[in-house]
């Protein structure tokens, strides 16, 4: 009887532990006085969600349990200036967040990674293969991307003016909440026909949006509006899969993931049909099922 108690006992903590173990939240100092708030998540090899602008970690809730739940690591964190990271004067350049990313894959030594960056996140990754030479990363995922270059320019005619780039930094400063909530709507579809976001959801992502800082919510904006990744792309010497939408009016498919999708040696191009921008929630179920079956091949 005294022996049944103890292995009852003994399976209590273990599973308390377990339950525990899949989970932490912590603050990485990744530069002096600038600490990174980190989200780590389940047990299996690292998938490391790099949020896109102006938003936190929180726009992955409808990716995280999936990957979990499917025997993956899941490591979710707020960009410098964003969430509840620190929020420093300077460092929003791409070097600088891609130095953040490399510290945090230090400090939880984290190998065999795949690294997924939504929009503004695509600089991210890229960089990292430039900088750093990909150390640790076997897999690429970029959704909605920024990437290979945004700015119109001689031998770019395509891309956003520098008319238009100035227009949002002007709103920026002049009412930056009215702009979020402009900014919201298109980067979810409201409008089109197949809206699929609801009023309190879309205010929710507005509230994530309002609380960075609004100096690196203007700074980053500058860093993805004129960082040239073209000639860097060309690093990215892993599987690389590459998802965007057609309707996407934030980032045009023509002058981003169509392009890339020429550009890096080793990736899988899907279109989504009809998705906006902010297709991480407006198409979640496709998506999870396209990332699992990436990460499983």
């Amino acid at each position: 009887m005294e022996n049944t108690q103890v292995n009852k006992n003994e399976s209590v903590n273990n599973f308390v532990f377990s339950v525990q173990e899949q989970f932490t939240d912590k603050f990485i100092e990744t530069a002096p006085n600038v600490n990174i708030y980190v989200k780590d998540y389940g047990i299996g090899n690292p998938v490391i969600l790099i949020h896109g602008w102006p938003l936190s970690n929180e726009m992955w809730e409808y990716q995280i349990e999936k990957l979990v739940a499917n025997n993956y690591r899941v490591i979710t964190y707020d960009r410098r200036g964003f969430g509840k990271s620190s929020q420093p004067w300077n460092g929003y350049d791409y070097d600088t967040l891609t130095d953040d990313l490399k510290a945090i894959i230090d400090q939880l030594e984290l190998t065999d990674i795949t690294l997924v960056g939504f929009s503004m996140g695509g600089g991210e990754v890229v960089r990292y293969f430039s900088r750093y030479g990909g150390q640790n990363v076997s897999k690429a995922v970029l959704v909605s991307s920024i990437i290979p270059y945004l700015a119109q320019s001689d031998d770019n005619p395509d891309g956003r003016t520098k008319e238009k780039n100035e227009a949002t930094q002007l709103a920026l400063k002049e009412d930056r909440i009215a702009f979020l909530d402009d900014f919201g709507k298109n980067f979810f579809g409201v409008g089109s026909i197949n809206t699929l976001i609801s009023t309190p959801l879309l205010e929710y992502y507005r509230m994530l949006a309002a609380a960075a800082s609004p100096h690196a919510t203007t700074e980053c904006a500058k860093s993805f509006s004129t960082a040239d990744f073209r000639e860097e792309v060309l690093l990215i010497n892993v599987p690389t899969l590459i998802i965007h939408g057609n309707a996407d009016k934030i980032v045009p498919i023509a002058i981003s993931s169509e392009k890339i999708a020429e550009l890096i040696p080793n990736n899988t191009f899907m279109i989504y049909d009809d998705a906006p921008h902010g297709l991480f929630y407006t198409e979640k179920d496709k998506l999870n099922v396209d990332l699992l079956e990436f990460l499983n091949s």
